[in-house]
């Protein structure tokens, strides 16, 4: 999405606000931020610190109990399914079905995606992660990395402009860990990625923008360049490690 000369881009993701209640417990709490186009966040927390909840929500699969969000302009509130056509998923459910072909899994996506050409786009797709001689073998006979690089697959069938990634590494072998790494790299530019992690190296190694949350809240967010990298990980100990926030 451009701009008009002279015209602030809109923001690949703005969050104002932003909270999610269960009951009395509030999994994101009062989050405000703003995510610019191409940016690529890694968010840092605690279990429980409610950073799947945030990706759950920049993917319309969870409603905020207040406040907004939007991705690329469109609120996710008021237009979840015009959003979601410019989101992709990664997370710890592949969200395939494990009695169809990984082939067919990719079609029925494209399709409902309504992506042009989608025979050629899905072998394109499974060529890039390394399973085009795999296609017609169901995903129940997959070992977990190779159903994670068909998720991967999944994710980016619609050619998002957003990518949410829920800790994608866990399950992946090294092979598959390097092709999901040259994958990332072939598809980053003009993309806004959102990347949860427990890997601290690797997630702030990927990343230009830092989230790390405890409890809800955001305990820092920035621009990467902006971070003093050894006030970052005193940071990153103090909440991270040790849970607190």
């Amino acid at each position: 999405m451009s701009a008009a000369p002279g015209t602030p881009a809109v923001p690949a993701i703005r969050c104002e606000g932003l909270t999610k209640a269960f009951g009395t417990r509030k999994a994101v709490d009062d989050l405000t931020f703003e995510l610019p186009q191409g940016a690529f966040l890694s968010v840092f927390g605690p279990n429980g610190a409610g950073k799947t909840t945030l990706l759950r929500l920049l993917a319309t699969l969870a409603r905020p109990s207040a406040g907004s969000v939007a991705v690329n302009g469109v609120d996710l509130k008021e237009e979840p399914d015009r959003a979601r056509a410019s989101i992709g998923l990664i997370s710890h459910n592949a969200m395939l079905y494990p009695d169809l072909t990984a082939e067919e899994n990719l079609l029925l996506y494209a399709r409902l995606y309504g992506v042009p050409e989608p025979e050629r786009r899905v072998v394109e797709l499974l060529d890039a992660v390394g399973l085009k001689h795999r296609r017609l073998d169901r995903v129940r006979t997959f070992s977990r990395g190779m159903t994670q690089r068909v998720s991967i697959a999944r994710a980016l069938v619609n050619d998002p402009a957003v990518v949410l990634l829920d800790e994608p590494y866990s399950g992946l072998d090294p092979h598959a860990i390097d092709i999901f790494d040259d994958l990332i790299g072939r598809v980053r530019d003009g993309r806004t990625f959102v990347m949860v992690s427990h890997d601290l190296e690797k997630g702030f190694r990927l990343a230009d923008h830092v989230l790390v949350m405890a409890r809800g809240r955001a305990v820092s967010f920035g621009s990467k360049d902006a971070l003093d990298p050894e006030e970052f990980r005193a940071l990153y100990r103090s909440t991270v490690g040790s849970g607190v926030a």
